[in-house]
C-alpha cells in the first residue's frame, strides 16, 4: 500500500482558487475506524459553503480536508471494529477528507454497498439520500397517502426525495424548470411545476408537507402552498416566526451521518424502487470543476468525483 495520497485541502477560505490537491501521508484509522480506499466520492453544496467560509461557522479548523461522502474498499480495520473486513466496500458519510486517494472513516457510518450499483452511483446516495430522508421522514414524518412538494426536484437530493415519498405512497408535486419536467416526471412526480413560468403558490394548494431545498424567497412564499397545520422542513432556510402566520409547523433538518438510513436507503435500492442519477464524472483533479458545477445549481442528479 502506498504511504502516500493525493487530497483536496483548503488552508483558507475564499473561491475555488483557494483549493488545493497536496500529497499527504496516508492516515492511519483509530479504534472504531476504518481506512477506506476511495473509489469515488459525491459533490454536495455543502463542500463550496464550507471552502467559502462556512467551516468556520461550523467549528472547523483550518486546514480541511474537504468531503463529506464516499464510497470505497476497506483498508484496513481499526481495533474494536466489527462486520468489517478488509477488501469489502462500502458507503457512507465521514466529517472531513472524502476527496482523496485514502479516508478514514467511523465504521458505525458505513454500510455495504448496494449489490445493484456501481461505485459510481453509489458515492452520490450517502450524503444526499441522508439529507432527503432524514427531512421528510424523520422530522416531517411523511406518510403514505400525503401530498409532498419539494421545491428543488431535480438535484441530487430532491431527485432522491420524489423517489423515497414515492416509494412510500405519497403523491408528490415536484417544482423544478421546464427543462427538467420530463426527468422529473419519470422519477415518479405525480404533478410538476415550473417556477420559471408558474406562480407555485397559486398551483399547489392544500400540501401536507413542504421539502425546501432552495430557501430565500421560495421559502417565504412557499407557506402559502400548504394545509392549515401542515409541515415544512427545510434544510437551508433558519425559520422564524412566519409558521404561526399560517397556522403551520416549521423545522430545520441538519444532516447526521446514520447507517440505520443507509441501510433503508439501501434496502429500496435493492429493490428497484430508488435509483441515483450521475449528472457528471469527474477525476479528483477537476476538483475545482466540480464545485464549480455544484454552485452553479444546475446539476440534473449528481456530481460525482472518481479517484481510480
Amino acid at each position: 500500500m502506498n504511504t502516500k495520497m493525493k487530497a483536496a485541502i483548503i488552508e483558507e477560505y475564499g473561491s475555488n482558487e483557494v483549493v488545493q490537491l497536496v500529497e499527504i501521508n496516508v492516515p492511519e484509522p483509530k479504534a472504531d475506524e476504518l481506512l477506506v480506499k476511495v473509489h469515488a466520492a459525491g459533490v454536495n453544496p455543502i463542500d463550496w459553503k464550507i471552502r467559502s467560509g462556512a467551516g468556520q461557522r461550523l467549528g472547523m479548523n483550518l486546514p480541511i480536508h474537504l468531503g463529506g461522502e464516499l464510497v470505497g474498499m476497506i483498508e484496513k480495520v481499526g481495533v474494536g471494529v466489527d462486520g468489517f473486513d478488509p477488501g469489502q466496500v462500502v458507503f457512507g458519510m465521514v466529517h472531513t477528507g472524502a476527496f482523496a486517494e485514502y479516508a478514514v472513516a467511523k465504521a458505525a457510518n458505513m454500510v455495504h454497498i448496494p449489490a445493484n450499483l456501481s461505485h459510481i452511483e453509489a458515492a452520490s446516495l450517502p450524503l444526499a439520500g441522508s439529507t432527503a430522508w432524514q427531512a421528510i421522514f424523520d422530522k416531517a414524518k411523511l406518510v403514505a397517502g400525503q401530498r409532498l412538494l419539494i421545491t428543488n426536484s431535480s438535484g441530487g437530493v430532491g431527485s432522491l426525495a420524489v423517489q423515497f415519498a414515492k416509494a412510500k405512497g405519497a403523491h408528490v408535486t415536484a417544482m423544478s424548470s421546464a427543462r427538467n419536467e420530463e426527468f422529473v416526471r419519470a422519477l415518479g412526480a405525480d404533478d410538476f411545476i415550473d417556477y420559471t413560468s408558474q406562480q407555485f403558490e397559486q398551483v399547489a394548494r392544500d400540501i401536507d408537507v413542504v421539502f425546501d431545498t432552495v430557501g430565500g424567497e421560495t421559502f417565504q412564499r412557499v407557506f402559502k402552498t400548504l394545509k392549515k397545520g401542515g409541515f415544512m422542513v427545510t434544510v437551508v432556510a433558519f425559520p422564524d416566526g412566519e409558521a404561526e402566520r399560517y397556522g403551520v409547523n416549521v423545522e430545520r433538518s441538519f444532516t447526521i451521518p446514520s447507517s440505520h438510513n443507509l441501510t433503508a436507503i439501501k434496502n429500496l435500492v435493492e429493490a428497484g424502487k430508488v435509483k441515483p442519477h450521475i449528472e457528471k464524472i469527474l477525476p479528483l483533479a477537476e476538483i475545482k470543476t466540480a464545485l464549480a458545477l455544484s454552485e452553479a445549481g444546475h446539476a440534473r442528479g449528481k456530481i460525482v468525483l472518481r479517484m481510480d
